[in-house]
């Protein structure tokens, strides 16, 4: 899924200089009586971007513990119980908050924590399903999703992965055409036809997971460009949260598709 947060245009950067990568103000200014009072408490930092991102991982972490615990161990030689209608009002309120997040950027202080405590709820029930069929499965998804947000980090910070225009133009286009293949396919799997190599454990199901996944882990390098955009023109305090529940939103496709994979390497 394309990320709908970490825009230009959400983030008030519309007047970004695309080829010099630089903000250029509107061509004229209108006349004002001086200097005014912020309206906000403050300017958006990196640092307060990474509190507000730690702070929506634990809520995650929270809500989806409290969902594993609550779900029963199955009785032995019958699968697991998922409440579906927990993990489908966690979804459709976790978009709701996205969608609301990305209309009313200033609301993200609310919208960030209402989505993480939603898909928690959802990561939390699926998790505990992939769990009990592929014994230690979720702490090696935790563990490499960790680990790719930190090497994607690293290259985007010493700037062997450099977002140009170019980049960002071939990693949004490949992303919304995964999310154009994913709706055709569920299209044709309310007739029967779905894809096999998508859930399949075949060679060719692998190396479609793999590609998902690494498009999640380059989704990140935009993720992190649009933060450092963010503080260079020093946008207003509250664009921390948006700009945190863009990188969440990231790191849970990134979570979901390393664990499918994952589940398909333990099938073969």
């Amino acid at each position: 899924m394309a990320n709908p947060l970490m825009t230009d245009k959400a983030m008030g950067l519309g007047n970004l200089d695309q080829k010099n990568n630089t903000w250029a103000p509107p061509s004229a200014q209108p006349i004002n009586d001086g200097p005014v009072s912020r309206w906000d408490s403050g300017i958006m930092t990196v640092g307060g971007t990474a509190s507000a991102t730690l702070m929506l991982l634990v809520l995650i972490l929270a809500s989806a513990t409290v969902t594993w615990l609550s779900i029963s161990a199955p009785v032995e030689g019958e699968a697991i119980q998922i409440p579906v209608g927990w993990v489908l009002g966690g979804v459709i309120v976790g978009l709701i908050a996205v969608i609301t997040a990305t209309f009313k950027p200033h609301l993200s202080r609310i919208a960030a924590p209402v989505y993480a405590i939603a898909e928690g709820v959802v990561l939390g029930a699926i998790s505990r399903a992939f769990e009990q069929e592929y014994d230690g499965i979720v702490l090696q998804a935790v563990g490499a999703t960790v680990s790719v947000f930190a090497v994607m980090l690293l290259l985007y910070r010493s700037q062997v992965i450099r977002v140009t225009e170019r980049f960002r133009r071939i990693v949004m286009g490949a992303t919304l055409g995964l999310v154009a293949f994913y709706f055709v396919s569920f299209i044709f799997s309310l007739f029967g036809a779905t894809p096999s190599f998508i859930n399949g454990s075949s060679g060719l199901g692998i190396i479609f997971s793999v590609f998902v996944a690494g498009l999640a882990a380059f989704n990140l390098a935009l993720d992190f460009d649009m933060v450092e955009k963010g503080v260079q023109n020093k946008l207003p305090a509250h664009m921390e949260w948006f700009c945190a529940l863009g990188i969440t939103v990231t790191l849970v496709w990134l979570y979901m598709e390393i664990l499918r994979l994952l589940s398909k390497l333990r099938d073969n």
